[in-house]
């Protein structure tokens, strides 16, 4: 949920953080048996980003790589599953959406402590404001159209077809996916409970849409900072960060991404208050518009239900923000500005709701 101000902390390489190295000589081995064209030697750089999942760049003397890998030490079941990345980056290659390519997947914790897999190094421009203010308006107004044409092409993908029958569990997806934010909330006692919150989930449980059984392959985070852009020209490169990725409600997953017009900045990555007409950004009835245009839909009729789920959504990973600094076990340097901006994310959320109708 990076925003501008993540983005000196997450941008950039620093060198490998203790506890995280790994035998670089076992690594060049095995790229050597499983990447065509590597040619050693490497050096190894971790990016700033990539908490979840270490991620490491590896130059080589002909071209850099990227490898991201499951962390060191005791994990819960299913998570970090590197093998779930490589699996949906690999499928969507081969349907030609822009992701990098990747040359291997090592599942085998005894060549480096963890399972890995290598994709290409993809250069490019990331921007960390959603507004972009640093191109002009006529840049401007084509990388946002570059980014609705890029989730248009996701949904719009056969998910068996690709060879992703099995990445997820089709339909269902606001009641499966509101009964566990909704469970998590409740059962931390120590970050407390809201009212408004309550009357939020009692209202999304019962005006699920109809049309629930939509399915797609989601990206689960599909914002701009995960996009990487073509050094001159308005068009994406590769999208990044797949953790979130499954099947899903397509509506769900571009609600989340359009989330940014009705957020403000301060809370995350947000265009609430900003002059969009003056910067040349597109409206957000013309930005659904064109997405509903490109996916062959007349119109998304439950459009603000879905944004009231993502604020909602949004407001639950924030609350378990709040309990981990109540017990004293959160890692992130920004979790007490996320707990501090709950109450308003809250209202805000409550806000959406009533635009779809809530009362």
């Amino acid at each position: 949920m990076s925003g501008a101000a993540d983005a000196a902390s997450n941008s950039g390489t620093t060198p490998v953080r203790t506890g995280l190295e790994f035998d670089e000589a076992a690594l060049a081995a095995w790229m050597g048996a499983n990447v065509q064209g590597f040619v050693g030697p490497i050096e190894v750089e971790q990016f700033k980003g990539g908490l979840s999942n270490p991620t490491y760049k590896l130059v080589t003397p002909a071209k850099a790589y990227v490898m991201r890998r499951k962390p060191p030490g005791q994990l819960l079941k299913g998570a970090h599953a590197v093998e779930r990345e490589a699996k949906v980056l690999t499928a969507l290659d081969g349907q030609g959406f822009p992701v990098a390519h990747v040359h291997g997947l090592c599942e085998d914790a005894d060549v480096i402590g963890t399972p890995f897999y290598v994709m290409d190094m993809v250069e490019g421009r990331i921007f960390w404001d959603a507004a972009i203010s640093d191109a002009d308006n006529s840049e401007r107004a084509a990388l946002f159209d570059a980014m609705n044409a890029t989730i248009a092409q996701l949904h719009s993908i056969d998910y068996r077809s690709a060879g992703l029958g099995d990445y997820g569990r089709p339909g269902n997806y606001f009641g499966r996916q509101i009964a566990r934010w909704s469970s998590q909330y409740r059962e931390d006692e120590e970050a407390g409970r809201d009212n408004t919150m309550d009357r939020l989930i009692e209202w999304l449980e019962t005006n699920l849409p109809a049309d629930d059984d939509e399915t797609s392959v989601i990206h689960g985070d599909f914002r701009i900072d995960n996009l990487i852009f073509h050094p001159n020209e308005p068009r994406v490169l590769a999208v990044l960060d797949w953790e979130l990725s499954t099947l899903g409600h397509p509506g769900a997953d571009f609600a989340y991404h359009a989330m940014m017009y009705r957020m403000p900045p301060h809370i995350v990555a947000g265009l609430l208050g900003t002059d969009i007409i003056q910067m040349g950004i597109p409206t957000e009835d013309e930005y659904l518009a064109r997405y509903c245009e490109r996916t062959g839909r007349a119109s998304m009729p439950g459009y603000d239900y879905y944004v009231a789920f993502n604020f909602f959504r949004l407001a639950a990973i924030f609350h378990g923000v709040k309990g981990r600094v109540i017990r004293g076990t959160a890692t992130n340097s920004r979790a007490r500005e996320r707990v501090a901006a709950l109450p308003e994310l809250i209202a805000l959320a409550w806000k959406q709701a009533q635009r779809a109708g809530a009362r």
